[in-house]
C-alpha cells in the first residue's frame, strides 16, 4: 500500500546508543587502552604523559583525564596493555589496568582510605610534637629545650617519611625521569624543614622545626584529600553509567538456569530478569510481561512496557514480572557500555581554556624553582648567612606557588558540567561542547525525528462524516502503512466502529480498496482515487461518486519541543526549521511552534548549505537533528545535538546526545554551558589572584612553611567547590 505521505526521513522512537566517538566528525575508536594513573594529579602530568607516549611505535593519541586519573591510548591494535605500563612507569608514573565496562569506583576508595591513613598519622603526630613544643615556646633551655627536640625528631622524621610518601614517591619518579612536577617542590619544602630542625637540634639551636614539618605534612595531605573529595563529588556521567552495570546474569540452558558473567554471555543466550533486577544486556523480550523504568537512562519518568518483541537496554530496572529476554549484544557491545565509552572520550578532550592551563603549568614548574632559589639566595645575602631563615623563605615560596589550582581549574568545571546534563539526560561527546554550546546565537532544527516523533496523527477527525470515518476504518484496518495505522488509533479513539467493506485488496503503490452497500470504495493515493494532491500529509477516501474526502496528518511532537521553542525564543536566539518534508508540513508546524524561519523539502547538501551561510553572517548555530540527511549539517554547525534516536552516523557528527525522547533539556545545556564557561574564567581569576597575591608574601619572608601549605590547599579547594557551583 502506498498512502500519501510527505517526504523525509521517520527517526526510529527507540532509544539506541552511538558507538563512543572520538569527538566532533571522527570515527569511533576500535583499539584503545584504558589505565588508571593515580599520580597524575596536576596539569604538569598531562603533557609529561601524553608527549611522553606519542613517539612510541604503534600509538596514535595519548588523552590523560585529570579528573578520573585515567589515560586514555589509541593505537593500531599492536599495542597491549603490558607494552604500555612498563613505558608509563619510565615517565614516573604508576599504571593499573582498566576495563572501561568495570568502570567503578574501587581505584577511587583505595586512594581514598590510603590517603586516609596517612592524614591520621600525621595528625596524631602533629598533636605530640606540639605538646612538645608547648615546653620549648615555655621557655625550656640547655638540656631539657635539646631532649625535647629530639623527642619531637623521633616523632616527626617517621611520621613525614610515612605521610609525606606519596609527595616524595612521585616527586623522586620525576626526577629519575628527567622532570619536575608539582609534588618536587612540596617534597623539597619537607626535607628541607625536617633537615634544618635535625641541624638545629644536634647543635643545641634553639629553635627546631619539627611541628611545622609534621604540621605542613598534615595540612598537604588535608588539602589533597579535600581535593579528592570534592572531585569525587563532581562524579562523572561514564561513573554514573558504571553504576548501572550488572555483574552477573541468568542464563537459561536446556539443563535449567545458571548464573554466569556479563562477560560470558553471547549473543541470542537466553537470560531472566527478575522483578526489581537491572537487565544485564541488551536483548529482545521473548517471554512475560512487565515494566521498565528507563529513567536512568532516557530520564523518562513514566514506566515503559514490556512485552514479547519489545526491546530492553543493560541498566533497565524491571519493575513488574519476570521476563525471558533473548541477548542482542551484552558487555562491551551493549548500549550501556557503549554510553560510559562516549562519556569517557567527552571528558579527555580539552578546550582552548584547558590548553592555556596546560602551558601556563608547564611553565611555572621551573618559575617556581627560580622564585625560590632567588629568594634562598636574596636571604642569604641579607641576612649575612642565616641558612635557617632563608630555608624557611625557599620552602615556603615553593609550597604556596604550587600551581594545583591551576590544573583543576578546566577539569573540575567540565567533569561537574558533564554529571549535571547527564542527570538531565545528555550525553557530552565534545570536550569543547559546553564552551562551544556557551556562544549560540541561532538554532537550527530538523522536523521529522527531531521536533516530533515521525509518528503521524490525523487531524481534525471530528470534522468528517461518521460513514467516512466508518469506511476509512475499514479499509485502513487492511495496511500496515505508517498513515493506516494512525487512522486507526485516531478513529477507534473516537469509539467508532468499522463498516461491513468487502472484497477489499491492496493495490501495490497506490492504496487499497473494497466494496460497501454496493459502492465501490478507496482509500489511497490522491491521485489513485480521483483527487488532487496537497501538499500536505494526506490520504484519500473516495466512496463511489461521492467528492474525494481528505484526511490530513501531522507529524506528534516530541515532548518538551514547544516549551524548549518558547524557552529560546524567549532568550532572543534565532530560531530555524529546515526539513526534507513537504512545504505545507513545514510551515504548519513552524506556525504551530512559532519559529519565524523555515525551509521545506531541503536536501542533505542544502541543510549544510543552510548552516554555513548563516556561519557565514557571523552566526554561532546550533544544529539539533537525527536523519542521515542531517550529517552533513550537524558537522557543519559551531556544535549540534542528536536524539538517542537518531541514526549513528548523525551521532557520530553531534557533539552532545539527548537520551529521552523530551526535548526541554537542550535548554538545560545552553544554561548549564554558559555558566560553566563562567566558572572556568572564575577559576582562572582565583588563580591568579592568589597567585598575585601569596608570592610576593612568601618573597618577603611573611609566610612560613605552614602558612604557605594552608594557603595553597585553600586555593585548590576554592577552585573545585566553585566548579560545583554549576545549578
Amino acid at each position: 500500500m502506498s498512502l500519501t505521505e510527505a517526504p523525509g526521513s521517520l527517526g526510529c522512537i527507540g532509544c539506541v546508543t552511538a558507538p563512543a566517538a572520538q569527538g566532533k566528525g571522527e570515527a569511533a575508536a576500535e583499539n584503545e587502552i584504558v589505565l588508571a594513573v593515580p599520580g597524575a594529579d596536576c596539569a604538569a602530568c598531562i603533557p609529561q604523559l601524553e608527549e611522553g607516549l606519542a613517539p612510541l611505535p604503534g600509538v596514535r593519541e595519548a588523552r590523560v583525564n585529570l579528573s578520573l586519573r585515567r589515560l586514555r591510548v589509541r593505537h593500531d591494535g599492536s599495542l597491549a596493555p603490558e607494552d604500555l605500563i612498563p613505558e608509563v612507569a619510565k615517565l614516573g608514573y604508576e599504571a593499573l589496568p582498566l576495563d572501561l565496562v568495570a568502570l567503578s569506583g574501587t581505584e577511587n576508595d583505595r586512594i581514598g582510605r590510603d590517603l586516609v591513613m596517612r592524614l591520621g598519622v600525621a595528625f596524631f603526630a602533629m598533636m605530640n610534637v606540639m605538646l612538645l613544643s608547648v615546653a620549648v615556646w615555655s621557655g625550656a633551655d640547655d638540656a631539657t629545650r635539646d631532649m625535647f627536640h629530639f623527642i619531637s625528631g623521633a616523632i616527626a622524621i617517621p611520621t613525614v617519611l610515612f605521610s609525606g610518601k606519596p609527595f616524595f614517591r612521585s616527586a623522586w619518579a620525576g626526577v629519575k625521569r628527567g622532570r619536575l612536577g608539582m609534588d618536587f617542590p612540596i617534597s623539597l619544602a619537607l626535607v628541607l624543614a625536617s633537615s634544618i630542625s635535625v641541624y638545629e637540634s644536634f647543635h643545641g639551636g634553639h629553635h627546631a622545626y619539627f611541628d611545622a614539618a609534621v604540621m605542613l605534612t598534615f595540612f598537604l595531605l588535608g588539602g589533597r584529600y579535600l581535593d579528592h573529595m570534592t572531585r569525587a563529588a563532581a562524579r562523572s556521567a561514564a561513573q554514573e553509567l558504571a553504576a548501572l552495570e550488572v555483574p552477573r546474569a541468568i542464563r537459561l540452558t536446556a539443563e535449567g538456569q545458571e548464573t554466569v558473567a556479563v562477560a560470558d554471555l553471547a549473543v541470542g543466550d537466553l537470560i531472566s530478569v527478575r522483578p526489581g533486577a537491572r537487565v544485564p544486556a541488551d536483548g529482545v523480550v521473548t517471554d512475560g510481561e512487565s515494566e521498565i523504568d528507563r529513567s536512568l537512562l532516557t530520564g523518562e519518568s513514566l514506566p515503559a512496557r514490556a512485552a514479547p518483541g519489545e526491546t530492553v537496554s543493560a541498566g533497565e530496572v524491571n519493575l513488574t514480572g519476570p521476563l525471558t529476554v533473548r541477548v542482542t549484544a551484552a558487555g562491551k557491545d551493549s548500549s550501556l557500555a557503549r554510553m560510559a565509552a562516549l562519556v569517557a572520550v567527552a571528558e579527555e578532550a580539552r578546550s582552548r581554556y584547558t590548553s592555556l592551563a596546560d602551558r601556563a603549568a608547564r611553565a611555572y614548574s621551573p618559575l617556581v624553582h627560580t622564585l625560590s632559589f632567588s629568594a634562598f639566595a636574596f636571604w642569604m645575602w641579607k641576612t649575612g648567612g642565616d641558612a635557617r631563615f632563608a630555608i624557611n623563605i625557599s620552602a615556603a615560596t615553593l609550597i604556596i606557588t604550587c600551581p594545583c589550582a591551576l590544573g583543576l581549574a578546566v577539569p573540575a568545571v567540565v567533569t561537574a558540567a558533564s554529571g549535571k546534563l547527564f542527570k538531565k539526560g545528555l550525553l557530552i561527546k565534545s570536550g569543547t561542547a559546553l564552551e562551544r554550546l556557551a556562544q549560540v546565537d541561532t538554532v537550527v532544527f530538523d522536523k521529522t525525528g527531531t521536533l516530533t516523533l515521525g509518528a503521524p496523527e490525523p487531524l481534525d477527525l471530528d470534522a468528517h462524516e461518521a460513514d467516512d470515518l466508518r469506511v476509512a476504518l475499514a479499509l485502513a484496518l487492511g495496511s500496515s502503512h505508517p498513515l493506516a495505522q494512525a487512522l486507526v488509533k485516531g478513529t477507534q479513539a473516537m469509539g467508532l466502529r468499522p463498516a461491513h467493506v468487502t472484497e477489499m485488496r491492496e493495490v501495490p503503490g497506490h492504496g487499497i480498496e473494497g466494496v460497501w452497500q454496493d459502492q465501490r470504495v478507496r482509500l489511497g493515493r490522491a491521485d489513485w482515487v480521483g483527487a488532487e494532491a496537497g501538499d500536505v500529509t494526506a490520504t484519500t477516501l473516495r466512496i463511489g461518486g461521492n467528492a474525494p474526502v481528505t484526511f490530513a496528518f501531522a507529524d506528534s511532537l516530541r515532548p518538551g519541543a514547544e516549551t524548549l521553542v518558547q524557552a529560546l525564543a524567549g532568550q532572543g536566539l534565532d530560531l530555524h526549521l529546515v526539513s526534507g518534508d513537504v512545504p505545507g508540513a513545514v510551515e504548519g508546524l513552524a506556525r504551530r511552534l512559532g519559529i519565524p524561519a523555515w525551509t521545506a523539502q531541503a536536501k542533505p547538501e542544502e541543510k549544510a548549505a543552510y548552516v554555513k551561510a548563516l556561519a557565514r553572517q557571523g552566526r554561532r548555530v546550533l544544529m539539533v537533528g537525527d536523519g542521515l540527511n542531517d550529517t552533513a549539517a550537524l558537522a557543519e554547525a559551531l556544535v549540534s545535538i542528536s536524539p538517542a534516536s537518531a541514526l549513528d552516523a548523525a551521532r557520530a557528527a553531534s557533539d552532545i546526545v539527548l537520551m529521552g525522547r523530551d526535548l526541554a533539556p537542550v535548554e538545560d545545556a545552553l544554561r548549564i554551558a554558559r555558566q560553566s564557561v563562567r566558572r572556568i574564567r572564575e577559576n582562572f581569576y582565583l588563580s591568579a589572584g592568589y597567585n598575585v597575591v601569596s608570592v610576593p608574601i612568601a618573597l618577603i619572608g611573611l609566610a612560613t612553611p605552614l602558612l604557605a601549605a594552608l594557603a595553597m590547599s585553600i586555593s585548590s579547594v576554592t577552585v573545585t567547590l566553585n566548579a560545583l557551583r554549576l545549578k
